[in-house]
């Protein structure tokens, strides 16, 4: 497991000191003395002078980032929230009111009327390659780009298997910019001992084969290896059927899933019971409800913001090995 201290030379740079030769205030409110502070996101180094008081933040799984960090009060504006998938009553709780500046990807228009000073999204997570709302779009307008880490596979199409240090990077990088790090360093060591303790109790069992069925029919989509289920599925005790596949999200053809006959599968539930839908079509498909999954009736229904990098991340691992390895 990669540690908290290689995240941080990785990622951060405060002055001229590592971010792990500081040290680390005991509030969790804005540490000015931190600043400034040299961030990587993907191919780019981004230095803040002070922290973000507007930001925007797009989907689900990058605002419930900034929640876990209480960062409510320097947000003015969400995007992409509700225009694929429900909410939950915890996330609305969380929101505190925070404006949805538009239901999916957002318009370059869309982000100015905020007037932020940062935009926290991804490529394919509210931001396209040549199109308007990019880092070098909104540099423009004196306006700071934080890429998700999963998403930077987009740029170079290169890179590892998803591991949980995607989404530990991220963390540590929101509260080096928003000058919270200590909040973020406790949650990660936090999420880090649940983790250990879940792998502990699968310790020496052969790993499940484990596919996830997104949506479509004729072809199917999923994840591959650059996916964040893929590092979920890891750190559950199973393994990705799919991980050989060299792209994040991507469609396969129903005769490779039948190449694997996965064990059991992850049904992604956008709309708070949706998963229904999908599972009635795999039972009634004339090959995939021929499946070891599928007859066995072994799966679980994971929302969208547990798949994707996110607090939620950590549950999600929970939940799906107790129900791999349920007897």
């Amino acid at each position: 497991m990669t540690s908290l201290k290689q995240i941080k030379h990785s990622f951060l740079t405060l002055g001229a000191l590592t971010f792990g030769a500081l040290g680390l205030g005991a509030s969790f409110h804005v540490n000015a003395s931190n600043f400034p502070v040299t961030v990587t996101s993907c191919d780019r180094s981004i230095t803040f002078e002070q922290a973000p008081t507007r930001a925007v933040i797009h989907d689900q799984n990058m605002s419930q980032m900034a929640f876990a960090l209480d960062l409510q009060d320097q947000i003015v504006g969400l995007t992409g929230i509700t225009g694929w998938y429900k909410t939950s009553p915890s996330f609305d709780k969380d929101r505190q009111g925070i404006p949805e500046l538009a239901s999916k990807n957002p318009s370059l228009e869309n982000i100015l009327s905020a007037n932020p000073d940062l935009f926290f999204a991804g490529w394919n997570y509210g931001m396209r390659i040549g199109e308007d709302v990019t880092p070098q779009g909104l540099e423009r307008f004196n306006i700071k780009t934080l890429e998700l880490s999963e998403s930077c596979v987009h740029l170079d199409k290169q890179g590892e298997d998803a591991k949980m240090a995607l989404l530990y990077d991220d963390m540590i990088r929101l509260g080096a910019v928003f000058g919270v790090q200590e909040k973020a360093e406790k949650l990660i060591n936090t999420w880090q001992d649940e983790i250990q303790g879940i792998q502990a109790s699968v310790k020496g069992k052969s790993p499940v084969k484990v596919f996830l069925y997104d949506s479509g029919e004729d072809k199917v989509f999923t994840s591959g290896r650059f996916g964040m289920p893929t590092a979920l599925i890891r750190a559950a005790g199973g393994i990705n059927v799919m991980d050989h596949l060299d792209t994040s999200w991507g469609k396969v053809s129903i005769e490779a899933i039948m190449d694997t006959n996965p064990d059991f599968l992850i049904l992604v539930d956008y709309d708070k019971g949706g998963w229904k839908q999908s599972w009635n079509f795999l039972q009634n498909h004339p090959l995939l409800s021929q499946l070891s999954a599928v007859k066995n009736e072994r799966f679980i229904p994971l929302e969208y913001g547990e798949i994707t990098p996110g607090p939620l991340n950590i549950g999600a691992i929970k939940k799906l090995s107790q129900h791999m390895f349920k007897e």
